[in-house]
């Protein structure tokens, strides 16, 4: 006979089987791809308590029981300054799904909602290096974090929109600040309202938004009043006459043509097309077409 399965072990089985092709299968495409982990890896899963972070630790949970790769894990919660109920729900979250979490404190949240100008960024990019510095204490050389395809999609068009750079969020990238430290994502190829799907098929509540400073703001569907979240509403709504038009934009990201654009940036440097403008044209190479 059958043993009935606990609710943490049904959690488990939606990943690989009823959402195998939404779930699994794109997570170890990005894994393989991109090849986010390698042999003798120590990584430290971020879990911020939302959807993204939560989904991330089970799938790091299964791809280590699963794969011939040997590799290590542990799960960092950091409390930048949640409020109580925040920071229980994600202590049971955790307990409910056996996710083996380390806690520890910080007062980001603090710091950040100081200052008048840019909270939000002061707040990331700190939470960043306390995230790097505790996983460097346990003795990682990888933090995952839970960036899915959305948020790649949102901002490539953030930075031509309101920047005016053409640039997109790779899958993985070393740390600046801290030498031997390694940042991945991979939920990359993960699409938002799939994450948001098994989330109510598990009837799992977790939380919309654990900044004091903006959750007020945010709505059940997942926007608020932000950058962000009015490029999220424009995608949405260009998806009414263009299903594809989030995929077009991820694609877009993999095949840059440089040979059209009129200037790029390449570790920091800036290059322009005049460089190479008169150089003699390469053999079989197609002439770009001419956009006017």
């Amino acid at each position: 006979m059958n043993k009935e399965l606990e609710y943490w072990q049904l959690v488990e089985r939606s990943i690989i089987k009823k959402y195998r092709r939404e779930l699994w299968k794109p997570f170890i495409r990005a894994v393989q791809r991109y090849e986010l982990i390698q042999s003798g890896d120590r990584i430290a899963v971020c879990i911020s308590g939302g959807k993204d972070s939560m989904l991330l630790a089970k799938l790091m949970q299964e791809l280590h029981r699963h794969t011939d790769i040997p590799f290590e894990l542990c799960f960092v919660v950091m409390d930048p300054g949640y409020h109580p109920a925040n920071r229980r729900r994600i202590e049971e979250n955790a307990e409910k799904l056996r996710i083996p979490v380390t806690i520890f404190e910080s007062e980001i949240f603090a710091v950040a909602n100081s200052v008048e100008k840019n909270p939000c960024y002061l707040c990331a990019r700190m939470r960043r290096g306390h995230l790097y510095s505790k996983a460097r204490e346990l003795g990682c050389n990888k933090i995952a974090l839970g960036h899915h395809l959305n948020d790649v999609i949102e901002t490539t068009v953030m930075g031509m929109f309101y920047s005016s750079k053409l640039e997109a969020m790779p899958p993985k990238l070393h740390s600046k600040n801290f030498p031997g430290m390694e940042l991945i994502r991979p939920l990359y190829c993960i699409r938002e309202d799939d994450i948001l799907a098994w989330q109510r098929y598990n009837r799992l509540e977790f939380l919309q938004c654990a900044c004091r400073f903006t959750e007020q703001m945010a709505g059940g569907d997942g926007v608020g009043a932000s950058k962000r979240q009015e490029i999220k509403l424009l995608l949405r709504s260009l998806r009414e006459t263009n299903p594809n038009i989030e995929k077009c934009i991820f694609n877009s990201i993999h095949a840059v043509c440089l040979d059209t654009m009129v200037g790029y940036k390449i570790r920091g440097t800036e290059h322009s097309f005049l460089e190479h403008y008169n150089d003699p044209p390469a053999q079989n190479a197609g002439e770009a077409e001419d956009p006017a």
